[in-house]
């Protein structure tokens, strides 16, 4: 069975405050987007890689893995307007029916060989493989009417990527309209009436999104 990762980065990094979006700023003396590539290509034989990015970015991405001497093979394709649209454009790219395809997050360089291999695994079986994490921290739940009410954490999961489908249901449940209810490929696949396999994430697997995140990220390669 064919193995694909969808690679979605289309973010524009306004948070970070930096001259450049978040995903091609480097850490380790590298950009984020590539360190999150090779644990893909490290962790799958023969994985095939889709990574998609804006449009405008081409010339910036050729210029980096040039800088770089970036040669793991991968296929870049343009992102749309909202996560929703990148994900559908990267999925547009798979011509097999029969496979296993991850779509992860571009800014998640952190996540664990085992928890990619594991997602294909289940989701193989099962149809879907969610990476999730346990809450640590209490939490409450806000209410309309101002107030606050305990939540039993132990019934909660921290969402992340990989997040792995059979890719023929994976590529019908994109067919539908977006709407605002879809937070990410989990529910896009759940709005079929279809139940999601939950898997073991790490809780190294940070997405990067601010400063503080970038700061971080050095030191968990410097670990």
């Amino acid at each position: 069975m064919n193995k694909y990762a969808v690679i979605v980065a289309g973010g524009s990094g306004t948070r970070m405050g930096a001259p450049m979006p978040k995903q091609y700023l480097p850490i380790g003396g590298m950009p984020v987007l590539m360190h999150t590539l090779r644990k893909f290509v490290r962790a799958v034989f023969n994985i095939k890689l889709i990574l998609v990015i804006p449009a405008n970015d081409f010339e910036l991405w050729t210029e980096l893995c040039e800088q770089h001497q970036f040669q793991i093979p991968h296929q870049v394709v343009a992102g749309g307007k909202s996560r929703f649209q990148s994900v559908k454009n990267g999925l547009n790219m798979i011509p097999d029916h029969e496979g296993l395809v991850a779509i992860h997050d571009g800014v998640r360089p952190f996540v664990e060989a085992e928890v990619i291999q594991s997602s294909y695994e289940v989701a193989a079986k099962s149809g879907s493989a969610i990476a999730v994490v346990a809450l640590k921290d209490s939490i409450r739940k806000l209410q309309d009417d101002g107030k606050s009410v305990f939540q039993e954490r132990q019934y909660f999961r921290l969402v992340q990527t990989p997040q792995t489908f059979q890719v023929s249901k994976i590529k019908k449940a994109f067919e539908v309209p977006e709407l605002h209810t879809f937070t990410d490929d989990a529910t896009v696949y759940e709005h079929q009436g279809w139940q999601v396999e939950l898997i073991a994430g790490n809780l190294e697997n940070i997405k990067i999104t601010t400063p503080e995140d970038l700061e971080y990220a050095e030191f968990l390669l410097r670990k």
